[in-house]
């Protein structure tokens, strides 16, 4: 019996993140309406739900995500980890949104995985200069993000040392 509890177990968890992904998604629309059309035309896209607590000195957050090829439809279960050290407390909830431009980029980011290293800030672009990508940030070639908080959008995206990477027990 033991087996189909964790197959349902395994469901449960695929359709929470996939609840959750529209939520966030629904949530970046709302926010940058142009965002639809970027998510919708892109290779393909990942959305991550991340807590974050930080206490001190040291500070980790962990998150569950998906990405998602919008011309095979395959869905790719993904984890998040983010590792950094500063002063401060506090627990900051983000979601990001990636949209990648090609196959390739799309692949890399789903089999290889994908890391931040350092701190690594970007401005998001503006309305006027960004076109259909307003509000998100650049951060690699073909790839694209945006950073959704409790308020709203981010205008600064900030990735620190975080790393992305296929989810073995949900795939």
């Amino acid at each position: 019996m033991a087996h189909a509890d964790e197959a349902k177990d395994k469901a449960k968890e695929q359709d929470s993140i996939r609840a959750n992904t529209k939520k966030i998604l629904q949530r970046l629309y709302k926010a940058q309406p142009a965002a639809k059309a970027a998510v919708e035309q892109a290779t393909g896209y990942a959305v991550f739900s991340n807590t974050g607590v930080k206490i001190l000195f040291a500070g980790s957050g962990k998150g569950k995500g998906i990405a998602v090829n919008n011309k095979t439809r395959k869905e790719t279960f993904m984890k998040m980890v983010e590792l950094q050290a500063g002063l401060g407390m506090g627990v900051k909830k983000f979601s990001v949104i990636f949209v990648f431009d090609n196959d390739k980029v799309l692949d890399g980011f789903i089999n290889s995985g994908w890391e931040f290293g350092g701190q690594a800030t970007a401005a998001a672009t503006t309305g006027e200069k960004g076109g259909a990508m307003a509000g998100a940030a650049s951060v690699s070639d073909g790839v694209w993000m945006y950073q959704m908080t409790d308020k709203g959008l981010a205008a600064e995206i900030t990735a620190k040392s975080t790393k992305y990477y296929k989810d073995d027990d949900l795939n």
